[in-house]
């Protein structure tokens, strides 16, 4: 996200629509790329990715201080973009969840003990 964040600072201008757009693939993919022992991290790490690749988008005048300020406003404008982001990581994991518990069910099922 941070990667993403600079390319949206280079070829955008730093517009924080463009970033929640793009923000959205990159939670379905997160969620589709953890490890299975990870799958209910995915809603955890999600917003702390987004957080760090609107650093580079945020207006930020006058230091560290006006870059916070930039950020938390940019937070709270934006909010949608993360909830939707955080829903879809959640849902996916879920969905991988479901199906891993199903799928060693029906392996113990099959396998005399």
């Amino acid at each position: 996200m941070l990667l993403l964040g600079f390319a949206d600072l280079l070829l955008f201008g730093g517009s924080q629509s463009v970033y929640g757009v793009l923000f959205l693939p990159v939670c379905a993919l997160t969620a589709v790329w953890m490890r299975q022992g990870d799958l209910l991290a995915a809603p955890v790490v999600v917003p702390i990715g987004f957080a760090a690749g609107l650093l580079p988008v945020v207006d930020g005048d006058g230091g560290v201080p006006g870059r916070l300020l930039g950020l938390v406003t940019a937070l709270a404008t934006q909010a949608l973009w993360l909830y939707a982001g955080t829903l879809i990581a959640g849902v996916t994991a879920l969905v991988r969840r479901v199906a891993l518990v199903r799928r060693r069910a029906a392996v113990r099922g099959r396998m005399p003990v």
